[in-house]
């Protein structure tokens, strides 16, 4: 009672407009995606600066990747348990304090680490962002509409990654692709603690905090020693190690999960058909898609020339592909049915990166980079939307929105371990020649892997996902 009386106390003192409330979960969601593409395009200014090597590029990514995967299911506890407007101010400032240190690093470890808080500021605020949403809006249309201005914006994010960095970076320096966070993040932040209204639906459960820490420390351990293989060989101290400890540590996570009252991730939910066949549907579609930015953005400027503006804009049709192919996913799917969406999108990614493995040193745009790109982005997003609707289908009310955060975990941890698998690849390819003909020899080699993982993807997703399920 005295929770409530709380709450309700902070809601009538405040009293937000709705709008204000819808656009502030909506700028914290844009933060987070924009997180995610926006380094891509100072990724070569990054190196030159920083003198990182073609790891350490890798890691830019992961680290955020990493611990925004693995913190994401506790994130979303904690602000049921201790207040969503709580944990969403603590993860913006998180996210903001973390973007300043990358911003100001002159050393890549500095980067590295910075990243990697950004990635666990990101994972708290990111869950609060929806309920708060939510919560401020009455159910039927109105939240409706608001969750699609949510979904949007979530898009728009990481279609303006590539050219808001771009701009960034040609206009001013890499640093700004971070530094641009800080006073969004501090007035988002500040109208964050003078408007939003507290909310919690916590049941007494305590955080699962050693699962969390046990999976992002074990995928992150694996991803270090799949990139070893690279520079060391396989049965190096230097790789077996890594991978024997990351496994050691992701075996210990699932004990924990079994015998924990209040589990990051239960275990029983995969004995479900739909979720255990989604979940591994979007692993293995993560780890292909999530390296596309990666490469298709070192390919336009080491290779191509372009600058990062330019490298930005060029991704753009990918990026709007992507917003489309979502959009529409759900018309088609009542159609075709969920399985078969699946499988057709995914197809139409496996000929894009098909088409992308043939990219040649003198490559032109059209043929090279937008059509490849379309069809790639095109095929995510016309599989992403049914994947998500088939591991939700059949759970109960108060399940769904744990089920959708394992859909979302399965998909960056497959992408943070495939980028680390993919990189690996084009470096052995490239035998550490710099190069155009090398880098594009590499990168052509793991968008062919690339091809062969969605290939045994839609094998799976034939033979395992349901035929019918209750989402329509």
């Amino acid at each position: 009672m005295l929770e409530a009386a709380d709450v309700t106390r902070t809601s009538r003192r405040t009293a937000p407009p709705t709008w204000l409330v819808v656009a502030l979960a909506c700028a914290g969601q844009f933060l987070v995606v924009l997180d995610v593409s926006v380094v891509n395009t100072a990724l070569p200014s990054m190196r030159t600066d920083l003198g990182l090597s073609a790891l350490g590029l890798q890691w830019v990514v992961n680290a955020y990747a990493i611990a925004f995967a693995g913190f994401m299911l506790l994130g979303g506890r904690a602000g049921d348990i201790y207040g969503r407007k709580r944990m969403f101010v603590l993860g913006l400032a998180l996210f903001t304090v973390a973007s300043l240190a990358g911003g100001l690093a002159q050393e890549g470890w500095q980067l590295l680490a910075a990243r990697a808080v950004q990635g666990l500021g990101a994972a708290v605020l990111a869950p609060s962002t929806l309920t708060i949403l939510t919560a401020a809006v009455p159910e039927g249309p109105p939240r409706a509409r608001a969750i699609g201005t949510w979904t949007a914006v979530a898009g728009g994010g990481g279609a303006a990654g590539g050219v808001v960095g771009g701009v960034l970076v040609d206009v001013l320096s890499w640093r700004w692709v971070l530094l641009i966070n800080v006073p969004v993040g501090a007035a988002v932040l500040t109208a964050a603690i003078l408007w939003l209204a507290e909310s919690r639906n916590g049941d007494g459960r305590r955080l699962d905090l050693p699962g969390a820490v046990l999976v992002t420390s074990g995928l992150a351990t694996l991803a270090y020693g799949i990139s070893q293989t690279e520079a060391e060989g396989w049965t190096a101290d230097a790789t077996v190690v890594p991978l024997l400890a990351g496994l050691a540590l992701i075996g210990v996570f699932l004990v924990v999960e079994a015998r924990t009252a209040a589990p990051l991730m239960p275990l029983r939910l995969f004995r479900r058909r739909a979720v255990s066949s989604a979940n591994v549907a979007m692993f293995l579609s993560g780890s292909a898609m999530f390296c596309m930015w990666f490469f298709m953005t070192l390919y336009a400027q080491n290779v191509l020339g372009y600058t990062p503006l330019e490298a930005g804009l060029a991704l753009v049709p990918s990026s709007l592909a992507i917003v489309f192919g979502s959009k529409v996913a759900p018309r088609v799917m009542r159609v075709l049915g969920a399985r078969n969406l699946a499988a057709a999108g995914t197809a139409v990614a496996i000929a894009g990166f098909v088409w992308q493995s043939t990219m040649t040193v003198h490559g032109t745009y059209l043929t090279s980079i937008m059509f490849p790109g379309i069809l790639m982005m095109l095929g995510a997003g016309l599989a992403s939307t049914p994947l998500a609707a088939l591991a939700t289908s059949g759970t109960a009310p108060g399940e769904a929105g744990l089920v959708s955060g394992l859909v979302n975990t399965s998909r960056t941890m497959g992408g943070s371990l495939g980028l680390a698998v993919m990189s690996t690849i084009a470096s052995a390819r490239s035998a550490g020649s710099v190069t155009p003909q090398a880098l594009t020899e590499g990168y052509a080699l793991a968008f062919r892997v690339g091809a062969g993982v969605l290939v045994g993807g839609l094998a799976l997703m034939l033979v395992w996902l349901p035929r019918k399920t209750s989402v329509n």
